[in-house]
């Protein structure tokens, strides 16, 4: 099942690819009775778009490097035996969880401002995917911290180990190879979010498509191709994933 699964991924980025290739070196086409412009999407859309993918992509990875870490800290104040730790580390990702990431943007970009805190507008994005995922992230973490066995624990007790390095050198090595994919769905999903700091005026992929779109007024091309390009990402997204997932299983037997 798993070999079936990683086939269809792989065979699903070489169509999309090659779909890719047909944009960038097709000459004239006929879409069922819509005519596509593939000049225009040669010479236009493609080179303004591939311009502001590394915003994207930065974006994203930035946005997920304080997701993993804020979700641990989050996980381990929720585990913590400290009820006024705990406690409102719940609650802070209960709430976090439980509003849009979008409205979340808005209130760092357009309300911190009344209280002197002005962020620029990609650091605002890059904080907001962070804040929001960290509290997905942590669920995950909690999971992959409370199955690892009681034992494991006693055992560093008895060997006189310290509560910081049996964390760092037990614990987590342990924790973190079985949650991988759960963490590499969410970095998926946050990378599929990026478009929502259009909002705010970072000039990512989509918002570039939609600039274009507003200037020619023809929005098919550039929003088709912001598409293909996600889901082309998000297939090789998978494709990693998968790898990592199966190196940290080798390295563990």
């Amino acid at each position: 099942m798993r070999l079936w699964r990683m086939n269809l991924l792989v065979l699903s980025a070489y169509a999309i690819i090659g779909g890719l290739v047909v944009v960038l070196y097709g000459q004239s086409a006929t879409i069922g009775s819509i005519d596509w412009d593939w000049e225009f999407t040669r010479n236009e859309v493609l080179p303004r778009l591939i311009q502001v993918v590394p915003i994207t992509i930065q974006a994203t990875f930035l946005g997920f490097g304080i997701a993993v870490v804020l979700g641990l800290v989050l996980a381990i104040g929720r585990l913590s035996k400290n009820v006024w730790i705990s406690r409102p580390v719940t609650e802070v990702i209960e709430f976090v969880r439980g509003t849009p990431l979008l409205v979340q943007i808005f209130f760092l970009f357009f309300i911190l401002p009344d209280y002197g805190i002005v962020l620029p507008a990609f650091l605002t994005g890059v904080l907001a995917l962070g804040l929001h995922y960290s509290t997905y992230c942590s669920e995950v973490y909690r999971a992959g911290l409370e199955n690892i066995p009681r034992g494991q624990w006693e055992a560093a007790i008895a060997l006189n180990l310290g509560p910081l390095r049996t964390f760092k050198d037990i614990i987590v090595p342990q924790a973190i190879p079985p949650i991988v994919p759960a963490l590499g769905n969410y970095l998926i999903a946050m990378f599929k979010d990026t478009p929502l700091l259009s909002f705010i005026a970072v000039v990512e992929i989509m918002q570039e498509a939609k600039i274009i779109g507003s200037e020619w007024y023809v929005f098919r091309e550039p929003i088709t191709i912001v598409g293909l390009f996600f889901l082309l990402m998000s297939v090789v997204a998978a494709i990693g994933v998968r790898r990592l997932e199966a190196w940290f299983r080798v390295r563990r037997h």
